[in-house]
C-alpha cells in the first residue's frame, strides 16, 4: 500500500508537474489561509466560504487546506498522488459550483458575468498526469519508498 501512494520514478515529468501544479496553486493557498497576494486571510475566507457562498465550514476548511497544505506538500514532494486526487476533486467542484455556466474561457477582456473553466481543466489535467506518474525526482516520496 505504501509503494502505491508514495512510489514514484525517478524522473523529471513528475518534479515538472508537480512543480508546476504545486507553485501555481500556492499563491492561492497563500490568499487563502495568510492573506499574502490581496487575500483575505483564512477568517476572511472561511466568512465568505460559509456566509456569502453558504458552504459548509468543513468544505471551505478543506478548499484552504488542499490548496495551501497541498501546494506545500506538492513543491516537496510529499504524498502527490493523494494531493492531486484532492485536487481534481476541489477544481471539479469549483468548476460545477462556480465556473459551468461562465463558459470555457477566461474573462480576458471583461465582457463575461465571471471567469470560464479552461484555468482549472489544465489544473485537472496536471494533476491527472502527476497521479499516474507519481512525484519524480527530488521528491520526499522517492527518499519514503527508497530501498523497495
Amino acid at each position: 500500500m505504501k509503494n502505491k501512494i508514495f512510489g514514484t520514478n525517478n524522473d523529471f515529468t513528475g518534479l515538472i508537474l508537480r512543480l508546476t501544479l504545486g507553485l501555481i496553486l500556492l499563491p492561492h493557498g497563500a490568499q487563502k489561509m495568510l492573506g499574502m497576494f490581496g487575500g483575505y486571510g483564512f477568517t476572511g475566507t472561511m466568512g465568505f466560504f460559509t456566509g456569502t457562498m453558504h458552504l459548509p465550514w468543513i468544505i471551505g476548511f478543506l478548499v484552504i487546506v488542499i490548496e495551501f497544505i497541498g501546494a506545500i506538500s506538492l513543491v516537496t514532494g510529499f504524498a502527490s498522488r493523494i494531493w492531486s486526487v484532492l485536487t481534481i476533486i476541489l477544481f471539479t467542484g469549483i468548476v460545477l459550483t462556480s465556473h459551468l455556466d461562465n463558459g470555457f474561457f477566461m474573462n480576458w477582456f471583461g465582457n463575461q458575468k465571471g471567469e470560464g473553466y479552461e484555468y482549472h481543466l489544465l489544473i485537472i489535467g496536471l494533476s491527472f498526469a502527476l497521479f499516474i506518474n507519481g512525484s519524480g525526482k527530488l521528491s520526499v516520496d522517492k527518499v519514503i519508498t527508497k530501498g523497495q
